[in-house]
């Protein structure tokens, strides 16, 4: 390691100017290539806490580019020991037989030590590998370029992205097409340049890989914006279709604007509420009349200062579309809200000719996790959404209002320690036989089926035993029916849903830091209230980088269950199926040495430890 920014080099004394001066145009470190000597002249010349004091803006502007040439050149080594460790995968076996078959590929264990190793996911793991595979066996010169810093390793990603289909005579002749072109291109353009000339080298391989990718590999994600609102993507669609979409979603917000209804709304505001409405089932008419009811109830007011919010009980807003970010002097815009579909698809049940429908919120979420106290208005935390990660105390409300709607909800609580560690967990189930009421203006048509997992804490718990909500701020309510019992004990609570509806929630002890053992199966499978218990202790798959949800994972078994290990909580994790079958590989070992805390063991004898999922509290 070099010395510290500011101190001595080791070579009689600190940089002096005219060391310094060696980052400015035509000076002595400008343009040259990567190495230790440089890393150590630009650590010098960023001195103490990166400020860069004394240095010209040339200089700066020089050292900039060097610290970007030296990313580029610390990418290639560690690309280059990733190789190592691929042709070390590959060594014989006893008996002649290989790990591997490269450069067709590498065992799965290999990755998966990558992944652990990196913190990353199997995927990204394995993605790095094939880059750092393929620019040694593939794309030399880009390699080349990596390590002489003059290519970024997201450039050398995209170029490998669109050549490594080719054949490796197509690949090379791409290469050399594109190699003259690249200085100086920001990312985007060296992708498109890579795309171009891999389509000139092979159209018909071009063609054949978006048959390919339309046919087998279309699909439609839910993520996380980095604003916290929802993104809603199709991914390798027919191109026809997609863009025959595009134009009806342009249709539409069309319609939208020339009605009149919506103000001075943006583009695409208008897009995004198109596009949801024609996904959901909602008729242009029904989306343009409760514009316009708006518009007519909130005359000269600015959006967002009309009544309603997301504390107020669905049938007590107006119709106004929600809280959206329209401007003044016209009807915000909201694509939460809107008629639900019809059994044909059109929306509007209820709408008639002379007014809009009386709003109807189906299910958003499918699957939610947030603090109770949140919903019982004793704090402000952030729960969260399967594929949409946190979510803020108010769309947690909103999204769980949505989802009790429907009577295929399912609900349940999980008792947690300060940390978030389940140690207690109930199923809600209907106190006795009833009709959920409509006084919320909730359709009484079944929605899609939502999961509602509310936390608390043991000592939060506590404090409610006998108690409710503060009054006026939710209509949610958790009591307690008899003795709470210890904390995540047995205690036996009711749940009281905003409509009215009453659930009895029987709490138990999880299986984690201890285990009783009272769920245990005889059988290799286990039961239903097992299985459950260890998904909700785990959340995700045990392997540290995969973040697959638990319940989209194998039930395993620690100690295997043919060598005597238990069908049991204390024995058990979920496992992806990919990384279940990594840990039944040779070298790998897997125990745990508590109940809820796996402790992996790499064949090169690393350990990595995954706990329990700690929940938002």
């Amino acid at each position: 390691m070099g010395p510290q920014p500011g101190q001595d080099d080791g070579t009689g004394g600190t940089p002096g100017p005219a060391h310094l001066s060696g980052f400015a145009l035509g000076g002595q470190w400008d343009g040259c290539a990567p190495s230790a000597a440089l890393a150590a002249a630009a650590e010098a010349a960023s001195g103490a806490g990166w400020r860069c004091d004394g240095l010209s803006r040339d200089e700066m502007t020089g050292l900039l580019r060097r610290w970007q040439a030296l990313e580029s050149w610390a990418a290639a080594g560690k690309l280059g020991v990733l190789r190592a460790l691929i042709r070390d995968e590959d060594q014989p076996l006893p008996g002649g037989s290989y790990r591997g078959d490269l450069p067709e590929g590498w065992t799965r264990s290999l990755t998966h030590e990558v992944a652990a190793a990196l913190a990353m996911s199997v995927t990204s793991a394995e993605n790095l590998m094939w880059l750092a595979w393929d620019l040694h066996a593939q794309l030399p010169r880009n390699g080349e370029l990596l390590a002489a810093g003059d290519l970024t390793l997201a450039k050398a990603r995209a170029i490998d992205q669109a050549l490594g289909p080719l054949t490796d005579e197509d690949t090379a002749a791409a290469e050399r097409m594109i190699a003259p072109e690249l200085a100086g291109k920001t990312h985007s353009q060296v992708a498109k340049l890579a795309e171009q000339a891999a389509i000139t080298i092979d159209p018909d391989s071009a063609a054949r890989r978006r048959q390919e990718a339309e046919q087998t590999k279309a699909r439609v994600l839910l993520f996380r914006e980095e604003s916290g609102a929802a993104g809603l993507s199709g991914r390798d669609l027919p191109t026809g279709q997609a863009l025959a979409a595009h134009a009806r979603v342009a249709e539409r917000a069309a319609e939208y604007h020339d009605s009149g209804a919506f103000g001075e709304a943006r583009t695409d505001q208008l897009r995004a509420t198109a596009y949801l409405d024609l996904i959901n089932g909602t008729s242009a008419r029904s989306r343009i009349a409760s514009g316009q009811l708006a518009t007519q109830s909130q005359p000269g007011t600015a959006a967002g200062e009309g009544p309603g919010t997301a504390n107020t009980p669905p049938g007590n807003q107006p119709d106004t579309g929600g809280s959206g970010s329209g401007r003044a002097g016209g009807a915000e815009m909201n694509i939460a809200d809107g008629d639900a579909p019809d059994a044909a698809g059109e929306g509007d049940l209820d709408i008639a000719d002379d007014g809009p429908a009386r709003p109807s919120s189906p299910p958003r979420l499918t699957d939610l996790v947030l603090p109770l106290a949140t919903l019982l208005g004793l704090g402000e935390r952030p729960g969260e959404g399967h594929g949409l990660g946190p979510l803020d105390p108010e769309l947690c409300r909103d999204l769980a209002a949505a989802a009790i709607a429907s009577p295929a909800t399912r609900l349940c609580v999980t008792v947690t320690d300060t940390d978030g560690i389940a140690i207690g967990h109930g199923c809600a189930r209907p106190a006795r036989r009833q009709t959920r009421q409509d006084d919320f203006g909730y359709s009484a048509r079944p929605g899609l089926p939502a999961r509602v997992q509310l936390t608390i804490t043991a000592s939060r718990l506590k404090s409610l035993a006998g108690a409710v909500g503060p009054p006026g701020r939710s209509a949610w309510r958790f009591t307690c029916d008899d003795d709470p019992g210890p904390p995540g004990g047995s205690g036996r609570w009711t749940l009281t849903l905003p409509d009215g509806r009453r659930f009895a929630v029987a709490l138990e002890p999880m299986p984690t830091f201890d285990c009783d053992h009272r769920h245990e199966s005889h059988a290799y499978q286990p039961n239903d209230t097992l299985r459950h218990l260890v998904q909700v202790r785990d959340g995700e798959c045990t392997f540290p980088p995969c973040s697959r949800h638990a319940r989209e994972t194998d039930f395993e078994h620690a100690t295997p269950y043919d060598k005597g290990g238990r069908t049991c909580a204390c024995n058990a994790g979920s496992r992806s199926r990919q990384c279940h079958r990594v840990k039944q590989s040779p070298g790998w070992n897997l125990t745990q040495p508590r109940p809820g805390w796996h402790e992996w063991t790499t064949p090169t004898g690393r350990i990595y430890t995954q706990g329990p999922k700690r929940y938002p509290v």
